[in-house]
């Protein structure tokens, strides 16, 4: 059976939701997200969206703090497009009924943090809990709409390609929409769109320890890749430097707000250490303050280094971090009086799948943004709280060119797709062939190309990711799909190509630290890593 709908969106996070609402306007929408709608990266992000929003900051601040967190690589044009659209964007979030919180309870004034790299007070943020409250707020607005159908347990699979479809010429390409796997009974079915949106996150599953959820294998930056779209600078995955750290904790990040507030990131001997790294000690950046700490624990032999704001008052704490405060509190640790321990962990990819000031991607017909996307704006560190920031505006602008383009595309016809061909493949019945690949990628990757990385390791970790990645070629021919054989496919070739941009930027910049070439090279390196699948079905770059 085959699926129809004027925009297919393939995620269930800000970025989607966000166009999902505003697409409506135009035409149907079907979402679907490969497991609830809650789980993604939105619902737990703590500190919140950065935007010019009070008096004491300006347009040309933010812009300065991005282009500096950014460290050579952002594009300018996007990085302004984006702060000066900021504030709208935050009016249209309080319009969809999300509660920021306010200042001493003035309805007028909203309660803004600082976090590392900002130069103003200018995050919103509803309490430690502001992916959950934007998330649930948007959630309920896509719930009301007629036009908007949410499908849960929906796994895409591979893009729906005319010219691989056979109903188009290859210099004439576009996207159809895509083949879809129900968790139901892992039935495979195209969902033809006029327009498809890729917003499935990022690819923090990739390696062994990471602030991520679950969901997080590089879906959708997969798909495109296979699929002939360009994509650009996977080698920049940030590290968040502040994860709990305790053998109960899985995934639990602390804020960057955090350091905002005052906390100090010490040693196991009561010692602050970020002055001697950064000038702008703990409110340097997120990838200077993960090499110090990596430094630190290498030094000492150390396991972990501590946050420590126990010298705030502890009603103050209470109230402005009441998650982190009740989470660690369940683990035996009173951050009101203790130091947390922390250890970075995998947390964001600045690189995707590469677009323009519109969403658009190589193909046409498709569009990507949020982390899913390379728009420009990150370069080669993202500063924090810029995320939400790209996700809404992106996808309003998406649907400011989907509006212009949509006489035409509304007008374009339904083709007959082919079905998807499970060939001779068989069920599978040893699921240990997926465990333990899965657990090879990313221990690799941990230990290879984590936050120091050098050529001899990255040249190591290629040359063994090849031979997994034969072995997965051919489970996916083999057998008959399942939703871990999708999502080892897509980290499988996520940790390929990080691998391949890694090896390619002969130089450290941002969050690629490189010991053979341990400086900025302006000269050779300054400009995006470009890969693009050719027609043997290796990557050029």
């Amino acid at each position: 059976m085959s699926y129809k709908t004027d925009f297919l969106v393939i995620g269930s996070g800000i970025s989607g939701l966000s166009f999902a609402l505003n697409a409506a306007e135009l035409g149907t929408v079907t979402i679907i997200t490969k497991k609830a709608k809650v789980d993604c990266a939105t619902n737990l992000a703590q500190g919140g969206i950065a935007a010019v929003l009070s008096p004491e900051d300006s347009f040309d601040l933010h812009i300065q703090d991005t282009l500096r967190s950014g460290d050579g690589l952002c594009n300018e044009e996007v990085v302004r497009m984006v702060v000066k659209n900021g504030p709208e964007r935050i009016a249209e979030l309080i319009r969809q009924g999300i509660s920021f919180t306010y200042a001493d309870n003035d309805y007028s004034r909203l309660d803004l943090g600082k976090e590392g790299g900002h130069s103003a007070r200018r995050v919103a943020h509803a309490q430690d809990l502001t992916g959950r409250e934007i998330e649930h707020g948007l959630l309920q607005q896509v719930a009301n709409n007629p036009r908007i159908t949410v499908l849960e347990n929906h796994l895409a699979v591979d893009l729906l390609i005319a010219s691989r479809a056979g109903l188009s010429r290859a210099d004439d390409d576009c996207c159809l929409g895509a083949y879809v796997l129900d968790r139901q009974d892992n039935s495979i079915s195209p969902y033809q769109a006029r327009v498809t949106i890729l917003c499935t996150g990022g690819v923090g599953k990739v390696y062994l320890y990471t602030t991520n959820p679950d969901i997080a294998t590089g879906d959708g930056i997969a798909m495109a890749y296979r699929a002939g779209a360009r994509v650009a600078n996977l080698e920049f995955v940030q590290f968040h430097p502040t994860c709990l750290y305790h053998p109960k904790a899985k995934n639990f990040l602390i804020s960057e707000a955090v350091r905002g507030e005052g906390a100090r990131l010490i040693d196991r001997k009561g010692r602050a250490f970020m002055d001697k790294y950064d000038k702008r000690g703990d409110l340097a950046t997120r990838d200077t303050v993960a090499r110090a700490i990596d430094s630190e624990m290498k030094n000492s032999g150390n396991e972990c280094v501590y946050l420590d704001i126990s010298h705030q008052p502890a009603d103050f704490i209470k109230k402005r971090f009441p998650n982190i405060y009740q989470t660690c509190l369940s683990y035996g640790i009173d951050m009101t009086r203790e130091p947390i321990p922390v250890v970075p962990a995998a947390h964001y990819m600045c690189g995707g799948v590469l677009t323009d000031l519109m969403g658009r991607t190589s193909i046409n017909n498709l569009f990507s943004f949020g982390e899913t996307a390379c728009t420009g704006l990150h370069g080669a560190n993202r500063l924090a709280s810029n995320s939400l920031l790209e996700a809404v505006v992106f996808a309003r602008q998406a649907f400011l060119q989907c509006r212009q383009d949509w006489p035409k595309l509304r007008n374009s016809g339904w083709p007959e797709v082919p079905p998807w061909s499970t060939g001779k493949a068989q069920k599978i019945e040893e699921c240990v062939l997926i465990s333990h690949n899965w657990d090879q990628i990313r221990r690799l990757m941990w230990n290879y190309v984590g936050i120091v990385r050098s050529i001899k390791r990255l040249t190591m970790v290629r040359e063994r990711l090849e031979l997994i990645g034969r072995d997965v070629k051919l489970h996916f021919h083999d057998f008959l799909l399942t939703p871990d054989l999708i999502e080892l496919r897509n980290i499988t070739l996520l940790a390929q190509l990080i691998v391949q941009c890694a090896l390619g930027r002969h130089e450290s910049r941002g969050l690629h630290y490189l010991i053979d070439f341990p400086k900025k090279d302006d000269r050779n390196w300054r400009k995006d890593s470009i890969l693009k699948i050719n027609m043997k079905g290796d990557s050029a770059q």
